[in-house]
């Protein structure tokens, strides 16, 4: 698959998280394979789980390539890494993927590493993910929440957010506000940061 190299500079930039860790926020390319393998063995047993909704303790060489090998427009995603150092430490990651039936839905998922959780990145992550699914044609978001979830679940009746059960959880389709820079004054932000915080359960895309 051949890489724009000026798409990915142009759309890489550096943010300071609330305790003003620098950190790089670019998107995924080919190469981070090694990087997102060895950041999943540093989430939680609990945080694997509330990304996969199935324990995960490895991934196969098939999801590297799928996570990585992305097209940029219905499969998009950000990754975050420490902006100190040689190494340049992933951190965080963010993505969407559309509905191969309805390309203006598309799942949306994160994953912060335990150890910056609860630093803002979460939040930087999702409003740049939503800002890259407005500009490729997306229109709502859809995460899940556990039925028995009921402190999200009450905070989760803001206009135009549509809900359905499904089993032991509960759909929710959330409208990207227009135009992107909306974003973080919307409903779509205060949900997306209850992903990063673990409280909504988001599919793996995969």
């Amino acid at each position: 698959m051949d890489i724009d190299d000026d798409f990915i500079k142009l759309r890489t930039t550096t943010v300071d998280l609330s305790d003003g860790t620098p950190v790089r926020v670019r998107p995924i390319v080919p190469a981070d394979k090694p990087r997102i393998s060895e950041g999943l063995t540093e989430l939680s047993a609990e945080s694997r789980y509330l990304r996969f909704l199935r324990p995960v303790d490895h991934l196969s060489s098939e999801e590297l390539t799928y996570l990585t090998e992305i097209d940029y427009r219905t499969h998009f995603a950000w990754g975050a890494e420490l902006a100190r150092g040689r190494q340049h430490r992933g951190i965080g990651l963010a993505r969407y993927v559309c509905l191969a039936d309805d390309p203006t839905i598309a799942e949306a998922a994160v994953a912060v590493l335990d150890a910056y959780q609860g630093r803002g990145l979460g939040g930087i992550l999702l409003s740049l993910l939503a800002e890259s699914a407005l500009e490729n044609g997306v229109r709502r978001f859809r995460s899940y929440v556990l039925s028995d979830n009921r402190k999200v679940l009450a905070a989760l009746h803001a206009p135009g957010i549509e809900r359905r059960e499904e089993d032991s959880m509960v759909r929710f389709d959330i409208p990207l506000p227009l135009p992107a820079h909306a974003v973080r004054d919307s409903a779509l932000y205060e949900t997306l940061r209850a992903v990063a915080r673990g409280e909504v359960v988001v599919r793996s895309p995969r």
